[in-house]
């Protein structure tokens, strides 16, 4: 939950900084209007961070790989990465690995949203590991995984 509220403050935060911004004097672009920003309509086909965020991930042959521990968002607001939790039992000796978020795919089963994976759990095991820092709120590679 804290990755996800940081990650949404990031994005709060990022937004409200280039709304401050004034206009350029040699631009003259004016601020847009708080209606201009205000959606009518939510965006067709959209989804939730929860669709995601600490959800099971599953490799072609339907065994879990892991769950997704949180959502990395860049700089322009685009959904770039996934951690994705493998390994351990109850949080204990799990590895936090990052994937591209276009590697896991979202499909039906059996009414409900499913996540998957082209890999295994044994592969991403073999992936480089990462560890939370809070002090800097980033993801920072974990040179004391395996």
């Amino acid at each position: 939950m804290k990755n996800l509220t940081t990650a949404l403050t990031l994005v709060i935060l990022t937004g409200t900084a280039a709304l401050a911004q004034q206009p350029s004097a040699t631009t003259g672009a004016a601020l847009p209007s708080s209606s201009e920003m205000l959606l009518k309509m939510v965006p067709a086909n959209s989804l939730t961070v929860t669709d995601w965020y600490k959800q099971a991930v599953y490799d072609p042959s339907d065994v879990k790989i892991g769950e997704i521990n949180d959502v990395l968002i860049d700089q322009n607001g685009r959904v770039s990465a996934l951690i994705v939790g493998v390994g351990g039992f109850l949080g204990i000796g799990e590895k936090d690995v990052a994937v591209s978020f276009n590697a896991v795919k979202m499909i039906k089963k059996s009414d409900r949203d499913h996540l998957t994976m082209n890999t295994t759990k044994d592969a991403l095991k073999t992936t480089v590991g990462y560890k939370y820092d809070r002090q800097t709120a980033t993801w920072l590679v974990d040179n004391t995984s395996k």
